[in-house]
Order: C-alpha cells, then structure tokens, then sequence
C-alpha cells in the first residue's frame, strides 16, 4: 500500500483516482471514511432497482441517488464527479460485461441515475481499531468475493445469487467481530454465515469469484458477510441494455465519516 495514497483525504485520494495516478483497489484508502459501491442504469429502470436494493437491505444498503443525468452524488461527496473518481468500472450490455474503463465520461447520458450502496471496506478499519486482524488489507489484495447458493428477494427484472465477502476471523474474536460489524447495518451490517463455506455452496475458498483469494490459518474462522458485488451479478441477470458498476474491490471513496460504535456495542 502506498502511505501517500492511504492516509489522504477522500478528497485528495479521489483527485489522485481522477488524473490516473491510482488504479487499483481502494481497500485500506482513506480510513475512517465511508467506501461504497456504484450502479449506474437508465432511469427507466431506477424505480425497480430501489426497491431491488431496499428488498435486500444487509447486500445493497442505499447511501445515496442522483437525480437523472447528474454524476453528482450530493449527499455523500458534494464535490466529486461519478464519471472519473473510481479507479475502474464494469460496464454491461444486455448482461454481458462488455469493458472496464478507467472513466466513463464518454459512456454518461442524460437519463443516468447513480446508486452509492454501503460496502464493507468500510468496516475494515473498525476491525483492525479492536485488534481483530484483516489479513486482505495486510496483504495488500482484494478482499475474496463469492456467489451463493441463496437467492435475493426480486424486484421487476432485478434479481439473482446473493454474493458475500469472505475474512479470516481467529476464533477468539468472532464475537467482537459480529458486535462491530452489526452496529455499522449501512455497510451490510452483521454476517450472514460463520464458518462452513459449503453451507453457502462455497467449495474452495481459494478460488474466489470476484477479488483475490486469502488464507484461513489454524485458529481462524471464516467469516461470511453480504457484499455489494450482488448488484453485478443482478446486472448479469436481469440483462438491462445498458448498466454501470464499479469493478470488484474499485470502490467509490465518500466524504462520510464512519460512525463509530458506541460503548454499549
């Protein structure tokens, strides 16, 4: 991790996305600040896709909607622009990943709505302040990213497998990990699933979907949790004409200052 990238600003870590000089995860940037993850879609299909996300609140909680054709998300960083702050995009046709740019100004139109939903990067840094190690931000690496067995509720033409990120918890601080992460519900708030990855129809942790896989030493857990990821398979699914996300672990960096748990979590 570059130290000159990871302890900026939001504003100053976005400015170095924006003129090229970042283009890789945004695992570990700007902490104590809230990370989150984009979908773009016509405005057409806006109204389905909110209630996709509200459907399924612990995968896709909502921090924020541009009005139609604004890259402005004004309530979670007034000053950025969606078009360029992220370090790379996904962007589908009919379904299928058709590219991934590294902007999107030439992709943008008019009828454009934006989603910032919760991710759990953010919480990455609520972790590591109680001593509960985070072996992807210590390696450097993506967090590990795989499709379930479970369904997400539908909504219209939304709908599909349910993804999770995946961190070795040791044994010992599974608990504290659960309470942490339960008072934060906007960035997916408690797991979903601890320990067998086959419950979950994972067979082979080393071979993530999505991200870069990490290993589970003796005396660890893994520790299963919703990830926003499940809007890109959705997007895989319901075969919208046109939708942007961002790229796996490419994260949008906001001006929302993580809240931290209160005593009595």
């Amino acid at each position: 991790m570059d130290a000159q990238v990871e302890d900026r600003s939001p504003q100053e870590v976005r400015l170095r996305i924006r003129s090229g000089d970042w283009t890789g995860p945004t695992v570990g940037l700007a902490p104590g600040y809230v990370q989150a993850n984009l979908v773009i879609l016509p405005e057409e299909h806006a109204p389905d896709f909110e209630r996709f996300c509200r459907a399924n609140p612990q995968a896709l909680p909502l921090l924020d909607v541009t009005t139609p054709g604004s890259a402005i998300p004004l309530r979670a960083a007034p000053e950025a622009d969606l078009r360029l702050d992220l370090p790379r995009y996904r962007v589908y046709r009919d379904g299928r990943l058709e590219e991934e740019p590294s902007d999107i100004v030439t992709l943008w139109r008019s009828d454009f709505v934006a989603f910032l939903l919760g991710c759990s990067f953010t919480f990455d840094a609520l972790l590591a302040a109680n001593a509960i190690r985070v072996r992807h931000v210590e390696m450097g690496r993506n967090v590990p990213m795989f499709v379930t067995n479970r369904a997400t509720i539908r909504a219209g033409r939304f709908f599909g497998p349910l993804v999770v990120s995946m961190r070795p918890i040791r044994r010992g601080a599974v608990r504290r990990a659960v309470e942490l992460t339960r008072s934060v519900p906007l960035y997916h708030g408690e797991p979903i699933h601890i320990g067998s990855p086959a419950e979950l129809g994972i067979h082979d942790l080393e071979s993530p979907q999505y991200g870069d896989p990490v290993p589970v030493l003796d005396g660890e857990v893994p520790v299963f949790w919703a990830c926003g990821v499940t809007a890109l398979a959705a997007a895989e699914y319901a075969r919208i004409p046109r939708m942007i996300t961002h790229a796996p672990g490419h994260m949008f960096i906001t001006d929302l200052r993580i809240e931290p748990p209160t005593a009595a979590d």
